[in-house]
């Protein structure tokens, strides 16, 4: 009987091992094959981490390789609340002088707090972003902080959890990212045209990254070529989040962004910007711009608007001030319109330089409308209405081309087209460069550049047009694209657009446009000592939107090439309601061009119009014209395009 008492309880113990075994085996059947995606996961997500890397925004320099716009790589200082635990207070307190950070507002930041997930759930802020921008010496002696923090009482404790806590929060609390900073060097310097790059956030992986985001110029023109392409590296950590290498997944090298090297001159910036503010000063007007250009190339070698505005702080400044007006702008250009009227019937040989016309003493009755000269003018020839700048005597011409003859030129010398420089914000101004929107007197008074709008940069082309022996060029503002070894990837030429005159038009109008900055000219003041000049003046009644044509405001400018016969440079001056000193083009504008041409030439080497004089520069040590190329960017400006 008692055998048998003990067989049953031997029975019953082994029935309960092998159900506790049975047990087993399927709690790790669920474990090991119903539950293992999901356990495979969840051990992924807490070893797994992947990181983003960064590459380094593409840098911005001049034709002689001066940086205008480069990138330096800083931090954004950031903290992990949950790890802090109670501690705020010590944090802050090491922090806050490091920072620059009120201790109360760095508390409240460091407290930790939880937010909804995407699936609706409490979870805890793992991230907050303290500082950014911030030097990685300033990061070194936060972190030296971080580790020398100094907690009281709670340091006394040796348990291992509370070891393991003290290293956590000394080591990880405070984390720092990687982050970059564009930086102008010269400041001001140019920046319509550079434009500025701004620090925009975006979460990948849970996480706040910045990244470099052009908003205007080249710098948003050009943002997917500077901007680069990012990598990310796929590894594992242990529980203290250290990385382990010898299990490193996946890396790839982020791919830096590209450099891009400009036919802007930085030397001849900076002589284009004084001049300007020296003008701004003088004559006080509300705006103030200027271009330096190679006729035969297109290159522009400066590009100016006045007032500027710093890329470092771009947002304390307005979007008035930010406003290219060389491009984005459209203005009535006055007499400086002249140029197209004459240049097209001396082409068609509508004209000659010597035919006569009766400027009826200063006032013509046409249409309805009585047309007005500055001065009382009788009988003209066409050079003389040049060189006196004749409203009724551009109206004549172009009454004698006819409506359809004069729009053709308007089109052929690019107006009312946008130009296709390479910067953001260009337009057609094709205002009234619309045939259908023509009245009757316009063909009187468009001749004389009013009742149409153009752009600075239409302008300066077209008179660059005449300077390159009748053929219009694409402005051309970026040399080429180059990688961190200097190594070209994308090379821009000079780009015909198309051929305007013929050559001998073109003699005859730069023979007429010499005449102007002489003592008989409307713009004496732009007359060079060493250099003969062609240009036309310009002086238009301002237009504002509503109002119509305003009273005692005008737009003022001169638009000039130098040598006359040999064209380097063309350069435009134009001023936006001159308030001091006159108000006529060849009162404001043209000292302005005679001084940035002056300074240009100097800088350059360009030869002077006297073969005596150029001996003189050669004495004086001035530098030779192969030399001058090299400053302006290489043999490119040295070739003559021919349609």
């Amino acid at each position: 009987m008692a055998d048998d008492m003990q067989w049953r309880r031997l029975r019953a113990l082994g029935l309960l091992i092998g159900l506790a075994y049975a047990g087993l085996a399927w709690r790790l059947v669920v474990l090991q094959v119903r539950r293992h995606e999901e356990f495979v996961c969840k051990s992924e997500r807490m070893t797994h981490h992947s990181y983003l890397l960064e590459p380094r925004r593409g840098e911005i320099f001049d034709c002689r390789m001066t940086p205008l716009a480069t990138t330096e790589m800083v931090k954004t200082i950031c903290a992990d609340p949950a790890l802090i635990g109670t501690q705020q207070v010590a944090v802050a307190r090491a922090l806050s002088p490091l920072l620059g950070m009120d201790q109360a507002v760095l508390v409240a930041k460091l407290t930790p707090r939880t937010h909804k997930n995407d699936k609706g759930t409490n979870v805890p802020n793992r991230f907050v972003e303290l500082k950014s921008r911030v030097a990685p010496e300033l990061w070194t002696n936060i972190y030296r902080a971080m580790t020398n923090l100094s907690l009281g009482l709670i340091e006394t404790n040796r348990s291992s959890t509370n070891r393991a806590f003290l290293h956590v929060l000394k080591t990880k609390a405070i984390f720092a990212q990687n982050d970059q900073l564009r930086v102008y060097p010269n400041g001001r310097l140019a920046s319509h045209v550079i434009g500025y790059a701004g620090s925009e956030p975006s979460i990948v992986e849970d996480t706040a990254v910045h990244n470099l985001v052009g908003q205007e110029g080249l710098e948003a023109a050009l943002n997917d070529q500077m901007q680069g392409v990012p990598g990310w590296r796929l590894t594992e950590t242990d529980v203290r989040l250290r990385e382990q290498p010898q299990w490193r997944l996946q890396e790839i090298e982020p791919r830096d962004g590209l450099n891009v090297v400009l036919t802007i001159d930085a030397v001849i910036q900076q002589m284009l910007e004084a001049v300007l503010a020296e003008g701004a000063a003088t004559n006080n007007p509300v705006n103030i711009t200027g271009i330096v250009l190679r006729p035969r190339t297109g290159e522009i070698l400066a590009m100016a608007t006045l007032p500027d505005y710093d890329p470092s702080t771009a947002g304390a400044f307005g979007p008035e001030a930010r406003r290219n007006r060389v491009i984005a702008d459209s203005i009535e250009p006055g007499s400086v319109f002249k140029l197209v009227v004459v240049s097209g019937a001396l082409n068609e040989h509508t004209v000659e330089l010597t035919d006569r016309f009766d400027c009826e003493r200063g006032a013509f009755h046409f249409a309805g409308r009585t047309l007005h000269d500055h001065e009382s003018f009788g009988v003209l020839s066409v050079e003389e209405i040049i060189t006196h700048s004749s409203n009724i005597g551009a109206a004549k011409i172009g009454m004698k081309m006819g409506e359809d003859l004069l729009f053709e030129y308007i089109q052929r010398f690019g107006f009312g087209q946008l130009t296709g420089i390479d910067l953001p914000g260009e337009i057609s101004a094709s205002r009234y460069v619309q045939r259908s929107k023509w009245t009757k007197v316009s063909i009187a008074q468009v001749p004389m550049g009013q009742g149409i709008s153009v752009t600075r940069l239409q302008t300066a082309m077209a008179m660059a047009a005449v300077a390159n022996h009748g053929v219009l060029m694409r402005p051309m503002i970026i040399d080429r694209l180059e990688d961190n070894q200097h190594r070209v990837v994308s090379k821009y030429y000079p780009q015909v657009v198309r051929r305007v005159m013929d050559e001998a038009a073109v003699k005859k109008m730069v023979t007429a446009l010499k005449t102007v900055p002489t003592k008989e000219g409307t713009a004496p003041k732009a007359a060079m000592e060493h250099y003969k000049v062609a240009g036309k003046t310009g002086t238009a009644q301002k237009v504002v939107e509503k109002r119509g044509y305003v009273h005692g405001k005008y737009i003022s400018s001169f638009v000039g090439f130098f040598p006359a016969d040999n064209p380097e440079l063309c350069i435009s001056i134009v001023l936006d309601e001159p308030r001091k000193h006159g108000y006529y083009g060849g009162q404001v504008a043209a000292p302005l061009f005679r001084k940035v041409a002056e300074r240009a030439a100097t800088y350059l080497g360009i030869p002077p119009d006297e073969a005596e004089e150029a001996g003189k520069v050669a004495e004086g040590g001035g530098p030779t014209n192969d030399t001058r190329f090299a400053h302006a960017g290489g043999t490119l400006a040295r070739q003559s395009l021919k349609p």
